[in-house]
């Protein structure tokens, strides 16, 4: 079946589970601790004023991150709030004290707020870095390309440390399961665990693409302004956060259309290769649980379009 006649589903992991997104729902399953499958289900909720955002090129893709940090933080909390219980003691769950910005604010917008503090981390901290060097690298040039190498290799380094702890460990399984799952589904196979294990943990749609394109991506807007004095390179970086992510998300789009044109289809090799640090090979138990979690999602997806059908909506 052609990948064009389908629709695009997109995903992520969690702890013990993978979650799923659809145009009316968003689906997670977990493996609790007694080896049983628990789902978790949020409707997807629609907004006037941002689906006309949506339509309009740069800033779709800020608010699509935007919509994955809020509605992502919902599912990774049910996850690593239930993941280790067994299901006889979930009262547990109920009395755990929860924090008090948590209750101020709501899970959604602690999402957010994480993204963005981690986002502007990740963006100064190679601005000093490259601004110790000035002494050996004067130029403008050479900052900027010094700051994109070590923006390169605090991302690597993180993740290959991140990596190493057993729980980390399992979430990158897991998303390689989700990528298993999306990419059988669009290349039309069964979904079945041996099917889903024969295909590749990698997919041009990733979220990991999406953040080595942003270190490309500034390279380039970067150059753009000067970086002297400090306080200006500073604020420069800031302001230019939402240009870069713009840019980034146009690129990944345009990258998973040309991933089946010869030649073309390199473009999003980078991408591909840092994959290769944010997923691991899942085993058959982690596969069956991504299964579960998407084919909950298509019987969401079919149950409410089949109501609007019966409803006349358009």
């Amino acid at each position: 079946m052609s990948t064009t006649t389908k629709n695009v589903y997109g995903g992520q992991a969690v702890v013990e589970g993978v979650m799923f997104g659809g145009k009316h729902h968003y689906v997670t399953a977990i493996r609790r601790k007694d080896h049983s499958i628990e789902y978790f289900h949020l409707p997807r909720k629609t907004n006037s004023l941002l689906s006309k955002f949506k339509k309009i090129p740069f800033i779709r893709g800020i608010i699509a991150i935007i919509e994955a940090s809020a509605n992502g933080s919902k599912h990774l909390n049910f996850s690593t709030e239930r993941f280790d219980i067994d299901p006889k003691d979930d009262e547990t769950i109920k009395d755990k004290e929860v924090s008090k910005l948590t209750m101020y604010l709501g899970v959604a917008v602690i999402g957010v707020i994480s993204f963005l503090f981690g986002k502007f981390a990740f963006t100064l901290i190679p601005v000093f870095l490259a601004e110790l060097t000035r002494s050996i690298f004067p130029s403008d040039f050479a900052q900027v390309m010094i700051e994109g190498l070590f923006k390169l290799l605090l991302l690597l380094l993180y993740i290959y440390f991140v990596s190493l702890t057993p729980l980390i460990k399992r979430v990158f399984q897991y998303h390689g399961a989700e990528h298993k799952v999306i990419n059988t589904y669009e290349a039309g196979a069964e979904l079945t665990v041996e099917s889903v294990q024969a295909h590749s943990r990698l997919h041009y749609r990733c979220g990991s693409s999406f953040i080595l394109f942003t270190v490309i991506v500034g390279v380039f807007v970067y150059m753009l302004v000067p970086t002297s004095p400090l306080w200006l390179r500073i604020l420069d970086r800031l302001l230019l956060i939402p240009v870069v992510l713009g840019i980034s998300f146009e690129i990944l789009q345009i990258t998973n259309k040309l991933r089946d044109i010869p030649v073309l289809k390199y473009l999003g090799l980078p991408g591909l290769w840092l994959q290769l640090l944010t997923t691991k090979e899942p085993d058959d138990d982690q596969v069956e649980v991504a299964i579960l979690s998407f084919k909950e999602l298509l019987k969401k997806e079919e149950e409410t379009n089949q109501l609007i059908e019966n409803e006349g909506i358009v």
